[in-house]
């Protein structure tokens, strides 16, 4: 697989050519046994020893993904959602494979620009932005963004002139998302009109619309809404007499595997129905977890046991505070997993797992079945991620940004 152009573009890339990058076959072995065996090797020959919580990041998966994503939605550039894992090697790795880059931020828009992005694959995707870091997009020809509000079109009008607009709007409702962001952003289907005669009358150039369903929707029936909705936006613009849109940002929540494969169907289909008399319309979406959430796993290290009887109480070096905020955030279930290979009938226990601040809410799991451990045994967490080390403090002096991340790909 290295030698395919894909992977090798993906290791010279910036964000990936300086990092080491472990190699580590996958032969015939399960997914999860040949992550084992990396977090195994890593515990075992890491100079100086590897003794607190860590990250393994498969660039291969991505590369997978990616493909998966162009077969299902061929006609749709993925913009990755920064915001979901902002790792340099992941963006290095997406922007080495022609993605563009969904950012809402200064901050994030830096990460990518240092990466060699060039300025027209970012979309600043954020309704609602601080005027200096509209400053600063003007300043490095970062010139498409989103809004849902007239306060907002005067703001871009005043610090960002030149910038072109995306009229967000409002998710229909009943997707069953993780998280719903209709409740915080989009406009509602009266507010369409004066929207764009608040941007007409700025003078400034409405390039499309946008919308998003919900961070990890389930009823996927909303898109066909959604896409209906921003085909009436079109309309709309051109019954104003405004320049004729030419972009559809349908938004990310998409998760990887059989519900991505289903709502690419649902999207290519709607597609076709409400835009396939308007060729010229370019279609992006903003996939965060996508990419990010199956292609990094989480070794978290015993620190600490009590007994209690049948029950097992262990701490481990990463909790709530750091990188399995998730837990709370991104209502993420833990399934914790032992390194150690299990023993054939070996006993189970009652467990609560807690992270490793003072803090009680710092509970990863209660009533869990776990094998007798011990300090110094490791856990091991699947799909960390969305929304994990992106979202971690620094709370009792436990800083998630020491977290290490090692990067390999399994050929």
């Amino acid at each position: 697989m290295v030698g395919g152009s894909p992977m090798q573009a993906v290791l010279v890339a910036p964000g990936v050519k300086d990092r080491k990058v472990v190699a580590f076959k996958r032969d015939a072995l399960k997914e999860k046994d040949a992550v084992n065996g990396l977090i195994r090797s890593i515990v075992a020959t890491s100079s100086p020893a590897q003794r607190s919580a860590f990250h393994v990041f498969d660039i291969a998966k991505v590369v997978d993904l990616l493909r998966v994503w162009r077969r299902a939605l061929a006609d749709v550039r993925p913009y990755y959602a920064v915001k979901c894992n902002p790792e340099p090697a992941l963006l290095g790795t997406l922007a080495a494979l022609g993605a563009g880059f969904d950012c809402a931020s200064r901050a994030e828009i830096e990460a990518v620009l240092a990466l060699g992005v060039q300025p027209r694959s970012i979309v600043y995707a954020n309704p609602c932005k601080p005027e200096a870091h509209l400053e600063y997009a003007a300043e490095v020809g970062v010139n498409l963004t989103t809004y849902d509000s007239e306060e907002e079109v005067a703001k871009v009008k005043r610090c960002h002139p030149k910038c072109e607009l995306l009229l967000r709007l409002k998710g229909p409702d009943g997707g069953e998302a993780k998280i719903d962001l209709g409740t915080k952003y989009g406009a509602h289907v009266d507010e369409v009109v004066p929207l764009l005669r608040a941007a007409q009358r700025a003078g400034l150039n409405v390039a499309g619309v946008s919308f998003h369903v919900g961070s990890g929707a389930s009823r996927l029936d909303v898109y066909r809404g959604a896409i209906e909705a921003a085909r009436a936006a079109f309309d709309a613009a051109a019954a104003l007499g405004m320049p004729p849109m030419r972009i559809l940002d349908i938004g990310g929540g998409f998760m990887a595997g059989a519900t991505f494969d289903e709502a690419a169907v649902v999207i290519n289909h709607a597609l076709a129905q409400h835009f396939g008399d308007l060729p010229c319309v370019e279609v992006i979406g903003e996939p965060g977890r996508y990419f990010a959430e199956t292609a990094f796993t989480l070794a978290a290290r015993v620190i600490g046991k009590r007994t209690r009887g049948e029950v097992r109480e262990y701490w481990i070096d990463d909790g709530l505070y750091g990188s399995l905020n998730c837990i709370l955030m991104d209502h993420y279930v833990p399934r914790p997993r032992p390194l150690a290979s299990p023993r054939p009938g070996e006993k189970t226990y009652t467990s609560t797992v807690f992270g490793p601040t003072c803090d009680s809410l710092d509970t990863v799991v209660t009533g869990y079945q776990l094998p007798e451990m011990s300090v110094g045994d490791w856990l091991v967490f699947d799909d960390m991620g969305a929304y994990t080390t992106a979202a971690g403090s620094k709370f009792n002096g436990f800083d998630t940004s020491d977290i290490k991340i090692y990067v390999a790909y399994f050929s």
